[in-house]
């Protein structure tokens, strides 16, 4: 093929890394094959060295210090696999290379040319330092009668002795598993043997070895008896999804759980570690869990309550005054000075909440509150009224009857004119339901010394201009005698005066507490970031970087199993950030178990949960597919064309390597990466008829668009706006700590004498409430380099030009949608899209910015 080529023809490529400390050579020492060079010391302008001249340090540090062999697609050794060429090293550093991206520094290097190579394909890499460093890109530039190859890497590459097999790479070509070139077909089954592992023993930091486990590590038993937790995983009493195993030594007290650790092992290459400005705020949470938290519970004690609503908003406007000790104490903690702004002396300050930028008591209208429902951060929640009474699901030979106490008096009263029937067949009855979610669990709750609550259910009327009006919220607790005897409920009605009016703004917070903790356990943690976790591990186990569908989700994986790992370290764990600021406590995770239960893969489709919701019916004439029963559902309005473009960019996509079913049937990596996300990755549902078979190319294109919208919109509409609404803890409160006030208490009259203290003594106390601050301050933002849906991270991600035609096709309908977006912000007869408290509606327009923007979808689950 190559017979115009002279033997010792070179060819040359260019590489592109960065050190593990983004190039600060003071903390490399390099190793050579033939001994230790010597540590570089301080290198940055010149170093002594090749051939007697002055060289510059990174040069001097990785020449001859990492080294390559391509590999042949088109040629074999004789064995039938691709040939192998000669070990070639880094040359020059190249630092002005134009392409270059922030902190990535390139290399060149040559390779020998023989007429009978072929086409490279792969390539073994080795690192000869002790330093491990991140491997961006290769391009081999001029390939004869080829052109230009292009290898992406994004990979973290230890010294070669840490690895049993050498390090492979592979050209960003894409094959089905019976197209792949006959040379490379024993590469890529070895390098998916490589990632699945043997399943034993404890996994180290350089290791790549994705595989299953069950969450067993969130308890801390040996330190005390309070800090156990159940294993959630395995069982029918507790069923979950799988996270990654790390293979760390049991617990001496409870041998089937893993003992808690401050380094839980992810695959090497889902930590991109050090180098991106998201690191800062995934490791700021740890730093806030463990330096920061302790320090302000010495500060301000436990207990410690607001005194007014003014006292609430000095948290923005005039700061937190701490002790000068605990200033100095945390003034060295990076998350303090870069996520809280202080004033150099005792004052700590959070940013203003979007909530209150313009109206500061917007919060506390029934509009607002019925509002975000529909646009709020937990938007997927409320669901047409369908019954009445509303009835429970939950057992009746456990729980006795949990029907509903809310009458057809209570309501009718706001409905102007209306019968509930009437209202009900009008479709102008919604439910914000949370009555079965926390019923099981209300006496343990409101055993512990933080919590006092009830289960709620809550009626919303749907008036002429489009907004949700409360008519009744219904306050639910177990039945003194037991549960087999069913409730003990009181129902609350709107009130404007008086005492009343407060003991209505405190079924309001009963609602909204419930809703921020479902919020947060099942909206956000389970039903994005826990659910998808069995993908990420999955795919990695099963597809080839070379397989299509491979390339189509990878971006969607981005630091999932990074943000999970340090969510099982300080947030999710046994006394962690969400045990001490919300009202289930220990209890937290165990519900979003419970609530797994009922999880259908295929109801994630936005469409399918708008409809079993009731919230919207089928429609051919609408764009959509769907008519919605609130037209002015911002949520459902703006995530039906993010679906949409979504759906449609996977059909354009994955139509390109499949062109019947057969050929989905016959796909051997992706019949076994779906048989073992159902069988092992969420294996406790296993037997649900409700999973795709994956046999048809229709089914693999709804799969594939359900992963990706859970990944990307739907995680955006759950996550970023929790500092924009929540960081004003008055709107939404975590914790409630007592009881309704009953008419004829000191308590009760102090609704009508300090309503402001009622509610106080009420909501989430001082402490709490700056745990929640801190960190969904942190969960709210976006990093500097954050990758947003319909863009890449690297443009040579493939090198099909009709899958980038489709992809540059998805972004510009992005783009559309964007334009439209702020267009139905901008019309004021959509009256959900603002609100009383002036806030659009922006959480889905796709592109971003960094910091607390409230807007943009980051392609991934990335914090």
């Amino acid at each position: 093929m190559f017979g115009i080529l002279n033997r010792g023809q070179k060819v040359k490529g260019t590489v592109v890394l960065m050190s593990k400390n983004v190039l600060d050579f003071n903390e490399i020492v390099s190793t050579t094959q033939g001994g230790v060079v010597g540590a570089v010391g301080g290198i940055f302008g010149a170093a002594t060295g090749i051939v007697g001249g002055i060289v510059d340090g990174a040069t001097s540090i990785f020449s001859r210090n990492i080294a390559i062999q391509l590999i042949s697609a088109t040629n074999t050794d004789g064995l039938g696999n691709g040939k192998v060429g000669k070990q070639t090293f880094l040359e020059k550093h190249l630092p002005s290379l134009p392409t270059l991206g922030d902190r990535q520094d390139a290399f060149s290097v040559y390779f020998e040319w023989d007429s009978d190579f072929g086409i490279p394909g792969a390539f073994y890499i080795k690192n000869f330092m002790q330093s491990e460093f991140f491997l961006v890109s290769v391009t081999l530039e001029d390939i004869p009668n080829h052109g230009t190859i292009h290898f992406v890497c994004n990979s973290w590459v230890y010294n070669a002795k840490c690895y049993k097999r050498d390090r492979i790479f592979f050209a960003n070509k894409t094959y089905l598993p019976n197209e792949t070139p006959t040379p490379l077909v024993k590469y890529r089954k070895e390098e998916l043997e490589n990632l699945r592992g043997d399943g034993k023993g404890e996994r180290k930091e350089y290791d790549r070895i994705y595989d299953y486990d069950v969450y067993n590590d969130l308890g801390n038993p040996d330190k005390s008896q309070d800090l156990a937790r159940p294993i959630l995983g395995g069982s029918s009493d507790y069923p979950y999804p799988r996270r990654g195993r790390t293979g760390r030594k049991a617990t001496k007290k409870e041998p089937n759980s893993e003992s808690p650790s401050n380094t839980t092992y992810i695959p090497r290459d889902e930590n991109f570690g050090h180098l991106k400005s998201s690191d800062f705020l995934t490791y700021g949470i740890k730093s806030l869990a463990q330096n920061v938290l302790p320090k302000f519970q010495s500060a301000l004690g436990f207990n410690a309550e607001f005194d007014t609503f003014d006292d609430v908003r000095g948290f923005f406007e005039g700061g937190l005054h701490l002790p000068t000790d605990i200033i100095s104490q945390l003034s060295p903690i990076p998350v303090i000075k870069e996520i809280f702004r202080t004033d150099g002396e005792q004052v700590l300050k959070f940013p203003p909440p979007h909530v209150i930028k313009v109206s500061k008591s917007a919060w506390m209208t029934d509009e607002e509150f019925g509002r975000e429902m529909l646009a709020g951060v937990n938007p997927c929640l409320i669901q047409l009224l369908q019954e009445f009474p509303p009835k429970s699901k939950l057992d009746a030979t456990v729980y006795g009857d949990q029907t509903s106490t809310i009458t057809k008096e209570h309501l009718e009263i706001n409905l102007g004119g209306l019968t509930v029937e009437q209202a009900l067949d009008g479709k102008r009855l919604f439910i914000l339901d949370h009555h079965d979610a926390f019923m099981p669990y209300m006496r343990k709750i409101n055993s512990l010394s933080t919590a006092k609550s009830y289960a709620t259910r809550t009626i919303l009327f749907l008036k002429d201009d489009g907004t949700l009006k409360p008519l009744a919220i219904e306050l639910s607790l177990p039945h003194p005698r037991g549960d087999e005897f069913g409730t003990n409920s009181r129902v609350i009605l709107p009130a404007n005066q008086g005492a009343e009016s407060t003991i209505w703004l405190l079924a309001k917070a009963y609602v909204v507490v419930n809703d921020s903790c479902y919020h947060q356990l099942m909206s956000h943690w389970l039903n994005t970031h826990a659910v998808i976790e069995p993908f990420v591990i999955a795919t990695n186990r099963h597809l080839s970087v070379l397989h299509p569908i491979h390339k189509l989700l990878l971006p969607h994986y981005r630091d999932t199993m990074n943000i999970n790992g340090l969510a099982r370290q300080s947030l999710i764990n046994a006394g962690g950030i969400i045990e001490q600021s919300f009202l289930p406590g220990q209890y937290a995770v165990e519900m979003s178990s419970a609530v797994y239960k009922s999880w259908v893969f295929t109801d994630q489709a936005l469409p399918a949960d708008l409809i079993k919701r009731g919230m919207a019916i089928e429609d051919p004439s609408c764009p959509s597919g769907l008519r919605l029963v609130v037209e002015d559902y911002p949520y459902a309005v703006d995530g039906l064309e993010i679906w949409s473009a979504i759906k449609t960019w996977v059909e354009d996509y994955v139509s390109l390597y499949y062109a019947t079913d057969d050929a989905v049937k016959k796909d051997s990596e992706l019949q076994a990466w779906w048989k073992e996300v159902v069988e092992k990755g969420h294996c406790d549902l296993k037997d649900k008829s409700w999973w795709p078979k994956l046999q048809t190319l229709k089914e693999l294109i709804h799969t594939c668009t359900i992963i990706i919208w859970i990944a990307s919109a739907l995680h955006a509409a759950v996550n970023f706006g929790q500092y924009p609404y929540g960081g004003y803890i008055l709107n939404r409160p975590t914790l409630t700590r007592r009881l309704l006030p009953e008419l004829g208490t000191k308590e009760y009259e102090e609704c009508g004498n300090n309503p402001q203290k009622a509610y106080l003594r009420t909501i989430t106390a001082k402490y709490q409430a700056l745990v929640d601050l801190s960190v969904i301050e942190i969960l709210s933002r976006h990093a500097s380099d954050e990758v947003y849906l319909g863009q890449r991270d690297n443009p040579n991600w493939t090198d099909d030009t009709k899958a980038i035609q489709a992809f540059q096709k998805f972004g510009n309908k992005l783009k559309e949608i964007e334009t439209k977006i702020i267009g139905r912000n901008n019309n004021s007869s959509l009256r959900n899209r603002n609100g009383p408290a002036q806030l659009p509606y922006t959480i889905l327009l796709p592109t971003g910015e960094e910091g607390l923007t409230f807007r943009g979808i980051p392609n991934s689950i990335s914090i």
